[in-house]
């Protein structure tokens, strides 16, 4: 006669740990971040309060944990490199428009960023887990783009990729403007011609 193993708890709380992350980003976008509540997720994944209260203090903690998920892949990759920097920052900055506007995206970035203004720790811990490791991309980028010549040797690459970053956020943040591929060129060529080494 056949022995049933024992439940993989391992793998039964990956799957909560899943479901409360694709609830908590699902709901986000269609209740907003003011009525998105444990219980609503906890209702939402199928799982009871008390587990994600196990896992996490705050409906900020879960989503922030929810949204960050693949940084460590996206980490992984790197800025292409093709010796074209303007080629390969055009590229990149294409696609995360493309990301920026995909209303998916919006929902959650824009609700943490919104309680991160209230929240000094969130905020900090939102700045060190998502936007710290993708600017330092652009400066690893930048960087490895001044060992071949493409920018000045006297250039502070670490300025350099949030004079990138930065017109980029506020226009998205603060829905200045549109985010399309016209700006994102034109923010690479202007940021170029202030990084290309003088004759």
């Amino acid at each position: 006669m056949a022995t049933k193993s024992a439940p993989d708890s391992s793998r039964r709380s990956e799957r909560s740990r899943r479901a409360i992350f694709d609830a908590a980003l699902t709901l986000v976008g269609e209740v907003g971040y003011d009525k998105l509540t444990i219980e609503g997720i906890a209702s939402r994944a199928g799982v009871g309060k008390q587990t994600i209260y196990r896992w996490w203090p705050s409906k900020a903690a879960v989503l922030l944990d929810a949204f960050t998920a693949g940084v460590d892949d996206y980490d992984a990759k790197g800025l292409p490199d093709t010796g074209d920097l303007a080629a390969d920052l055009k590229f990149v900055l294409r696609a995360t428009a493309d990301e920026f506007n995909d209303p998916a995206f919006q929902a959650p970035y824009r609700a943490l960023a919104a309680a991160g203004a209230n929240d000094e720790e969130l905020s900090r811990t939102f700045v060190a887990r998502l936007s710290e490791p993708g600017t330092r991309l652009y400066v690893d980028r930048l960087r490895a783009a001044q060992e071949t010549g493409e920018v000045a040797a006297d250039t502070d690459v670490r300025i350099a990729a949030e004079m990138l970053l930065s017109p980029f956020s506020q226009r998205w943040l603060m829905r200045t403007g549109e985010l399309t591929y016209d700006f994102v060129d034109t923010l690479v060529d202007q940021v170029m011609r202030g990084l290309r080494p003088r004759d």
